[in-house]
């Protein structure tokens, strides 16, 4: 009996403060859980396999055709078809290990409201993230810089997004600017983001605004009529609400004219990344989590998959501020000039390909895709990194990792190891310990690798090779004869 009771006492009654401690923990996890639940449930931003429950906001959507149920069970009327829209342009799958070139498209809305057909871009801005590193890039393109637009000669920028539109081009808007673009600035682009202004101004009200330094005295437009002007003053930070911040990354009414709405720009989206990535914000953010992904669904339109979304974002929110460049095509990059266009004069920035190739190089890095060695060709690339090379067998075929070494010699790669097996595999991998992406593309052509699992980022200094190859039961019948 005397044991039970010394039982009793070592096992105190929880106290008051720690029952309330752990009810509380309680409710916020399952709240939370909830909202994610239903955040992941309901998601149409990106491509996503699987049809959202009948409670998600938007248009009741249905693949299947079969008729959609409401939560009292009779079917919900369908909406008005839409326009017919060309197919999205398809790009690869993102290896994760590869520089990720993104085109952020802001379309103008006096176009929308004068009713004038397909809407102009008002601001292209070319993000670069580059995995290996931890940096990442953006570079803002005025809107009056005159280039060749295929198919179309020469015009000003931001009309390739109409352009694309009112033509009904593969890709539409986005894919004919994302085409201008990679030409002009010659870099390849894998994805495009395209957001409309309604969408920005309701997305900073939801985070309560955003705060930036003001460096010169200004007069903001919010609406664009004339009749609501705001002055800010200089200088120091101000706090700006979702219409005043548009208005703010907007105007043009400086002295640097187009230069100074870009760096304003830029600036805006360095705010918004300080607010969105402050641990004491986060719990309101999680709570807004619905309301932003309604608001992003309807407003924001991407070729992005669901899968390189997440993985650029938490690839992004791990890039500190001094590890992120910025520069903007300026006057000293080009010459002014004007033509006649649809009647009408019009200013232009002809640009000066030298001095934007030298900005363009400063921003992407030496070793980026921007590098003179980049324009060779696929082999010349890849023999010019001299990588390394293991090749595992990770099959039962004998000898198969000799046999591929001795092939991949014959193409120019730099075999210096035979590796172990490191267990059987059905799909050949391909592991990175160093950023040697020339190579690592060449062989993800040469083995026929169509799937992000089958590329492992594993960046190792001491490793005594650049790349290793473990061949799976996939590349047995695809070794060439006579070897």
């Amino acid at each position: 009996m005397k044991k039970i009771f010394d039982l009793a006492r070592r096992f105190k009654a929880p106290s008051l403060k720690a029952i309330v401690f752990w009810g509380a923990a309680l409710i916020l996890s399952l709240g939370l859980f909830a909202a994610v639940r239903s955040f992941v449930a309901c998601w149409r931003l990106t491509s996503l396999p699987g049809i959202p429950l009948p409670g998600c906001p938007g248009p009741a959507v249905n693949p299947l055709g079969t008729p959609v149920l409401n939560p009292q069970g009779t079917p919900v009327a369908a909406s008005a078809p839409t326009p017919a829209r060309p197919p999205e342009i398809t790009y690869p799958q993102w290896d994760g290990g590869s520089r990720v070139n993104v085109l952020f498209i802001g379309l103008d809305y006096r176009d929308w409201l004068a009713n004038e057909g397909p809407p102009r871009s008002d601001t292209m801005i070319l993000f670069t993230i580059d995995p290996i590193t931890k940096s990442a890039g953006m570079l803002s393109i005025p809107r009056d810089l005159w280039v060749n637009i295929p198919g179309f000669n020469y015009g000003p920028i931001n009309t390739a997004y109409a352009l694309g539109e009112a033509n009904k081009l593969p890709g539409g808007g986005p894919g004919l600017a994302m085409k201008t673009v990679s030409q002009f600035i010659g870099v390849p682009l894998q994805y495009y983001a395209q957001v409309d202004f309604n969408t920005f101004v309701a997305f900073i009200n939801t985070i309560d605004g955003i705060d930036v330094y003001v460096e010169e005295d200004l007069v903001l437009d919010p609406l664009g009529t004339g009749l609501d002007h705001v002055k800010v003053t200089c200088c120091g930070i101000r706090h700006l609400d979702g219409a005043r911040a548009l208005a703010y990354a907007r105007t043009r009414k400086t002295q640097g004219g187009d230069v100074d709405r870009a760096r304003r720009q830029q600036q805006v989206i360095f705010a918004i990344r300080d607010k969105v990535l402050s641990p004491e914000y986060f719990p309101d953010l999680f709570a807004k989590a619905p309301q932003l992904y309604g608001m992003f669904s309807a407003g924001i339109h991407t070729n992005m998959s669901l899968e390189d979304a997440i993985k650029l974002a938490v690839l992004a929110r791990d890039i500190p501020p001094q590890r992120i460049k910025s520069g903007v095509i300026d006057y000293s990059m080009g010459i002014l000039g004007n033509v006649l266009l649809n009647g009408q004069n019009k200013s232009i920035l002809k640009p000066i390909p030298d001095k934007i190739r030298v900005l363009r190089d400063e921003i992407f890095t030496s070793g980026g895709p921007t590098s003179p060695i980049a324009r060779g060709q696929p082999a010349e690339l890849m023999k010019s990194e001299g990588a390394r090379l293991r090749v595992t067998n990770n099959t039962y075929t004998p000898q198969l990792e000799a046999r591929t070494g001795n092939y991949l010699l014959s193409q120019g790669f730099n075999v210096t190891e035979l590796g172990r097996p490191t267990g059987l595999a059905n799909q050949t991998v391909l592991v990175l310990y160093s950023p040697k992406l020339y190579t690592l593309r060449y062989l993800i052509s040469l083995f026929g690798i169509s799937s992000s699992s089958q590329i492992i980022i594993k960046p190792d200094p001491a490793s005594t090779v650049e790349v290793e190859v473990r061949l799976g039961n996939d590349w047995v019948s695809k070794l060439p004869a006579g070897y």
